[in-house]
């Protein structure tokens, strides 16, 4: 499986809607091909997250998957194991509750990171990779996770989130300054 390029911003794939995927083509070889790709792809950027666009392709298709990741800064872990899912066609409904601020980055916008308001849970709808429907409550990071991708396959990346600039930081100056700082650790993982 080759590790695909990951579009950056400024890239027309990162703001133009993604297309909905036929249901009969999601078990097509192709199509699980660029499943098996774009997984290979996100592990290699070491990433949990990655949208079809950010890799040039139009399709409404995120996958994601987090490894339990240990803050050396805390003695507990910062990152919980989520495990690996691609969605195809998804619908995001928010549910109850005030959104949280936490740190995000973005695979096509490397080397920041910025505070964004997200959902602390919400419905996740779609087709997994075997063309069966699927729906799902999904909660803190995982929840945040989903909300990154399918913002991806609007046109919406973290940036246009953010409600406060201040905080865009590069990581190695989010590391040295901000990441101790954040109220109950922050996420250090791209999407």
């Amino acid at each position: 499986m080759p590790v695909l390029p990951i579009v950056r911003l400024g890239h027309p794939a990162l703001r133009t809607p993604a297309e909905p995927v036929v249901p009969a083509r999601v078990v097509e070889r192709a199509f699980q091909r660029l499943i098996d790709d774009m997984i290979e792809t996100m592990r290699a950027a070491e990433g949990v997250g990655l949208a079809a666009p950010q890799v040039g392709f139009g399709l409404q298709l995120f996958v994601y998957e987090a490894l339990e990741a240990e803050d050396p800064a805390r003695a507990v872990p910062a990152i919980p194991a989520i495990p690996l899912r691609a969605v195809v066609n998804p619908m995001v409904e928010p549910l109850s509750g005030e959104q949280i601020f936490d740190w995000e980055g973005c695979l096509s916008i490397p080397d920041l990171r910025g505070l964004v308001p997200r959902h602390p849970s919400v419905r996740l709808r779609g087709v997994d990779r075997h063309g069966h429907l699927e729906e799902r409550v999904v909660e803190g990071f995982e929840a945040r996770i989903v909300q990154h991708e399918y913002d991806h396959l609007n046109c919406v990346l973290f940036l246009d989130r953010m409600s406060d600039l201040k905080s865009l930081a590069f990581v190695d100056e989010w590391q040295e300054f901000l990441h101790d700082a954040a109220d109950d650790g922050p996420r250090s993982k791209a999407e």
